[in-house]
């Protein structure tokens, strides 16, 4: 736990010099603020702009910023250094997967208090936005580990970041589309936090991302064994 406790502080260091990390944690929640504040339509339904960023945020900064950190640090031989000095793989990967997830969770409170939930409905936001972060955590931790440039991590990022942060929001407007998104964890997500004042966790939307989850694992496992984090 301690050489977990050193990378968790490790990286809070580190985005506070980086920042373009910092900007990824802050996009989102800002936007949600703005948005709720300064913008008042006739009809548009309750929750509208919190609902619309919380899915687009979980799909996004998690995932960039865990895949950015991983492949900077090996591609500087930062990690390569810690591992040489008995910090084992997977409390690196402990260490600053908490730390993501924990930051990616603040940013998730500011979404969903901007949004104006309040007690049950508020606990249940966080819960969802609790799972939608970890899976793109992992989603994150196995493009870092399979890339051996953060050049290479931001290319690969980009097409899986545009289909998980976008996907569903453009679900909205396109039934086709709107087919394939519910095939997501962030797809069936953004159905979740849109039925906030009367959810349902059905088995198909348990399933679907029960099955996002496991194939994130899985296909972290394999990068991990063909590439390891050095």
């Amino acid at each position: 736990m301690k050489h977990v406790n050193a990378i968790l502080w490790k990286q809070i260091k580190d985005t506070l010099k980086n920042k373009e990390i910092l900007i990824q944690f802050m996009m989102f929640p800002v936007i949600t603020i703005i948005m709720e504040m300064a913008i008042e339509i006739k009809g548009m339904p309750e929750h509208y702009f919190a609902n619309l960023f919380a899915t687009m945020y979980l799909g996004m900064a998690p995932l960039t910023a865990m895949a950015a950190v991983i492949s900077e640090e090996k591609e500087k031989n930062t990690l390569r250094v810690l591992l040489m000095s008995n910090v084992k793989p997977m409390e690196y990967l402990l260490g600053t997967g908490i730390y993501i997830w924990g930051i990616c969770m603040i940013g998730s409170v500011v979404i969903g208090a901007a949004g104006g939930y309040e007690g049950k409905q508020f606990m249940c936001f966080m819960l969802i936005m609790a799972a939608g972060n970890l899976i793109s955590l992992l989603v994150g931790a196995l493009i870092g580990t399979w890339s051996r440039t953060q050049m290479m991590a931001t290319s690969l990022t980009v097409p899986v970041m545009l289909v998980f942060a976008f996907l569903p929001m453009l679900s909205m407007f396109n039934e086709g589309i709107a087919k394939v998104a519910k095939y997501t964890y962030t797809g069936q997500i953004h159905l979740l936090i849109n039925q906030m004042e009367h959810i349902q966790v059905e088995a198909q939307t348990a399933g679907i991302i029960m099955v996002n989850l496991l194939a994130a694992v899985v296909l972290f496992v394999i990068a991990y064994q063909k590439k390891g984090l050095e």
